[in-house]
């Protein structure tokens, strides 16, 4: 590969945008094991939100991607493949990215924790309700009289 190719090749990966109407590539293989990627993303997505028993699997998911994802831009770079190889494995890491956002872009819910800011919440009302319902007055009122 020439040296222009091989630099035309890592500003298309490092292009702002570059994941715009980029597909998620259908399979990927990952140290060795082939991953439904396209299929996974989707399955998660559809959910809105990863649910505690799916994210360390999610977590995982996208070291395992970040990680592939950092070792065929090291091919590119070191020059270790043809201008065709280069080109799919662009290709590859432009799918790869396109769904790292897409995972990223997920939200975890941790329904302990919401559980537990609900119950404070639930207790501040209370509190605030028993004080008035006494007429015991915050610091805050009496200095306003």
């Amino acid at each position: 590969m020439q040296e222009y190719q091989r630099k035309q090749l890592l500003e298309r990966i490092g292009r702002d945008g570059a994941t715009v109407g980029a597909e998620i590539p259908e399979t990927i293989e990952i140290q060795g094991e082939t991953l439904d990627l396209r299929e996974f993303v989707f399955e998660i997505k559809r959910r809105d939100t990863v649910p505690p028993g799916e994210r360390d699997r999610v977590e995982t998911a996208k070291r395992n991607l970040r990680r592939e994802r950092v070792e065929r831009v090291e091919r590119i770079e070191n020059n270790e493949v043809s201008y065709e190889e280069g080109t799919a494995l662009a290709d590859a890491v432009i799918g790869i990215d396109r769904a790292l956002n897409a995972l990223d872009q997920l939200k975890s819910v941790d329904l302990e924790a919401e559980a537990e800011r609900q119950e404070a919440a639930d207790q501040k009302r209370w509190t605030k309700f028993l004080k008035k319902a006494l007429g015991h007055e915050d610091d805050t009122s009496r200095n306003r009289r």
